[in-house]
């Protein structure tokens, strides 16, 4: 590193400061190699003690990074600080020995924060249950059609470290942040937040509702000029009343109905800003038009609404919220329109990944074969089966915990015709999408909204999806 000093964008001297970052990885490797080009003495430890994480570990090796495999239970001697991959659960032994060594742990995004220069972009940031990733990336073409020089990123493919330490100079960043990430982020100070709403979800990680929804409230914490809640998700209202912001920040709705003062909302087919106008008693900002937003199912409307409302925190003008809801795509499965067979269309949400988030697929129709199983992730489904009950006309099950959906259907839909198959196999799928379109009439959507995780079949959820494409167009064939 030579003999001079080596400081962060902050000042702070990392030269000699023992850091042990835990696990290998998206977020672990680059960690790593940041601290190491700042003078630090890391030690990178991982559970895992595979082919890949060998290979990943020799190529640390070489540049002088210590690394111990098969081994991420103990607190490196001399360790000073921690800086933790986000799905390292709290209450592994390695943080037990942290607390009671009185030694910090950060995560990747606590890092990247640490990092920042005197005059790095602000943030502006967004978590919830469902609908980040989609609201993030609308945010972000919100941002661009104002003329801003931003980028999404987080928990959504491109690292906030790599953005932070990045040659690219940026106004503004549109910011994706898990609730893993935020819990492990005690410092982060966003401009302006959104929570987009608040559901079980990774309760085997967080311990309990109370601690997941805690950890979602931190986005809000420091918050300089709004944060933004959903009117129809009160859950979300308390964490802004909860959260110790700057003097002068606002507490800003979103809602799919007629929005009051200091509220975005829908009139008549028209997107409407009742906050960042000059005397909102009384005026309103029309700001693009429903059929602006792709898809315009009411979940992904209120996503629009959320990120426009972020952007308007920041100052960007009615135009470039509808230029930029107009030039957003949406990815991948997420209520993507397969293809139309007799009458039928095929819909791949297989990004509903939970209850939640298949609660709001199912509401965008009104006569579903559902599809769903896989992975429940500790979650119940009576709810969601009864808000849902009225709009299924039949239901083929898959996946490794599918009885608990069967179980639900018997008690709260038990006259929809329901196929269960008893397969786990990749091949599965295929007979799924055979069984839906025979019990599918013209006029129908066969859905996939499995309300569970996928890597009991498949490698992800983007792999389930495209295995549904794949079927449903052998259907067309």
């Amino acid at each position: 590193m030579g003999s001079g000093k080596v400081t962060d964008g902050q000042g702070l001297s990392w030269e000699g400061k023992h850091v042990t970052v835990a696990g290998l990885g998206v977020s672990g490797i680059p960690a790593a190699k940041v601290l190491h080009g700042l003078g630090a003495l890391v030690t990178v430890v991982n559970d895992g003690d595979d082919e890949r994480s060998r290979a990943q570990a020799a190529d640390l090796e070489a540049l002088g990074i210590t690394v111990r495999l098969g081994d991420g239970a103990t607190l490196p001697e001399g360790t000073e600080l921690i800086v933790t991959a986000p799905g390292w659960q709290p209450d592994k032994p390695l943080f037990t020995a942290a607390r009671e060594a009185g030694v910090e742990v950060w995560g990747d995004v606590e890092l990247a924060w640490r990092l920042r220069g005197p005059e790095a972009a602000p943030w502006l940031a967004v978590t919830g249950t469902n609908g980040k990733t989609t609201t993030v990336q609308m945010l972000a073409s919100i941002l661009k059609a104002g003329g801003l020089r931003t980028a999404a990123v987080g928990n959504i493919g491109v690292s906030v470290l790599d953005a932070v330490l990045g040659d690219e100079q940026y106004d503004v960043l549109a910011v994706e942040l898990s609730s893993y990430q935020l819990h492990w982020a005690p410092s982060v100070r966003a401009h302006s937040a959104a929570v987009l709403n608040l559901a079980p979800d990774h309760l085997d990680w967080h311990g309990s509702m109370e601690a997941y929804a805690a950890d979602k409230g931190r986005i809000y914490e420091g918050n300089r000029v709004a944060c933004v809640y959903n009117v129809a998700d009160k859950a979300t209202e308390d964490l802004v009343r909860e959260a110790d912001v700057e003097e002068g920040c606002r507490a800003i709705g979103f809602t799919l109905g007629s929005p009051g003062p200091s509220q975005l909302g829908v009139v008549d087919g028209i997107l409407v800003d009742r906050a960042f106008v000059e005397d909102r008693q009384r005026n309103a900002q029309e700001l693009a038009e429903v059929s602006d937003v792709d898809p315009p199912a009411p979940h992904n409307i209120a996503n629009a609404l959320a990120a426009a409302a972020l952007a308007r925190a920041f100052g960007v003008p009615a135009k470039a919220v509808r230029d930029g809801l107009r030039a957003f795509t949406p990815d991948a499965h997420r209520i993507a329109h397969v293809a139309d067979v007799d009458g039928v269309a095929y819909i791949d949400d297989s990004k509903a990944t939970n209850t939640h988030a298949a609660e709001a697929s199912l509401a965008a129709y009104e006569s579903i074969v559902w599809i769903a199983g896989g992975l429940a992730k500790g979650a119940t489904f009576d709810e969601l089966v009864a808000k849902s009950a009225k709009r299924l006309r039949g239901v083929v099950l898959i996946g490794a915990d599918r009885a608990l959906i069967r179980e639900a259907l018997a008690r709260h839909a038990p006259e929809v015709p329901v196929v269960d198959l008893d397969r786990t196999d990749t091949g599965a799928m295929l007979a799924a999408v055979q069984e839906a379109q025979r019990l599918a009439a013209a006029g129908d959507t066969v859905l996939l909204a499995p309300a569970c995780a996928s890597m009991d079949m498949f490698a992800n959820y983007n792999k389930r999806g495209d295995a549904f494409a794949q079927a449903v167009r052998e259907l067309g064939a």
